[in-house]
């Protein structure tokens, strides 16, 4: 009896242990770093994305790169005798950068530094409801954009980098990377639009123009369709800041919560948001 005693206590033991190696393992324990900075993946290589301003939908495309610039007729000399010039009233039309000419596709690129991706969902933590947030500063993409006619404006694939989220808990952190998203395995989050609806007319500086961005968003190897709500204004010629949001299900991309003490009943839904500044690229 005291032996099958010992055996079973020996076997409940070694049970313990080897939850306690693999709660360590998969949920705890330590992660890839990210592997570098992000570079955002070139216009030149994806498809045109269609845009669709209110009314009917426009096939947006990209000129290309070496097409010939329109040269201006040389100008005719007034005469002599003529009246002075008066220079025009300024306007908030976005004027052109010094190294593009007006009407000239313009492209931009994702500043990291200032650009963020969130995001957001709550959860019951040590019987206490709390919202968490988890932030990742290593985002990548491409815009082009004519000022002139905003519905040709195309935006490239963006990239999140997934293992540099980080909540206010180590721990929560290291379940998100291990457990949660696979990051030593699946280091980037992708969004691919596919199209823009809403967006038309000539870019003002300092003006809000709201439009929807549909795509295909990828966590992991599972993609599914989204569509964000986005908000972006010219600061200056070389500058754009702007913030797109949309909401997913956490079982549309299988992303399951490991049981762990002190966390119960956390959110289905998940607020993605990427909170970004891109600069002219010359």
């Amino acid at each position: 009896m005291n032996r099958s005693r010992i055996i079973l206590t020996a076997i409940i033991a070694l049970i313990v242990i080897g939850g306690g190696i693999w709660l360590y393992d998969s949920v705890l324990g330590d992660t890839a770093p990210p592997s570098g900075p992000m570079t955002a993946i070139p216009l030149a290589t994806q498809p045109p994305v269609a845009s669709e301003p209110a009314g009917a939908p426009v096939q947006a495309t990209l000129a290309p790169a070496t097409a010939a610039p329109t040269v201006a007729p040389a100008a005719t000399p007034a005469p002599a005798t003529a009246a002075p010039t008066v220079a025009p009233a300024a306007t908030s039309a976005l004027p052109a950068s010094s190294s593009n000419a007006p009407d000239e596709i313009l492209r931009y690129q994702i500043v990291a530094d200032e650009s963020a991706a969130r995001f957001t969902l709550r959860e019951d933590l040590r019987g206490q409801r709390v919202e968490v947030v988890g932030t990742s500063k290593q985002v990548a993409g491409e815009l082009a954009v004519n000022p002139s006619d905003l519905s040709s404006a195309q935006i490239g694939v963006i990239q999140v980098n997934a293992r540099a989220f980080a909540t206010d808990s180590g721990n929560r952190d290291r379940a998100i990377r291990n457990f949660i998203l696979n990051t030593d395995t699946y280091e980037f989050i992708t969004f691919t639009p596919t199209s823009i609806e809403g967006l038309s007319g000539a870019a003002a500086l300092n003006q809000p123009f709201t439009f929807t961005i549909k795509g295909d968003l990828t966590i992991r190897d599972i993609t599914r369709p989204v569509t964000f709500e986005a908000v972006v204004q010219a600061e200056s010629a070389d500058r754009l800041s702007g913030t797109a949001t949309t909401t997913v299900r956490r079982s549309d991309f299988n992303l399951t919560i490991p049981d762990v003490p002190f966390v119960a009943n956390v959110d289905e839904e998940v607020v993605l948001t990427i909170d970004f500044v891109a600069a002219a690229t010359g």
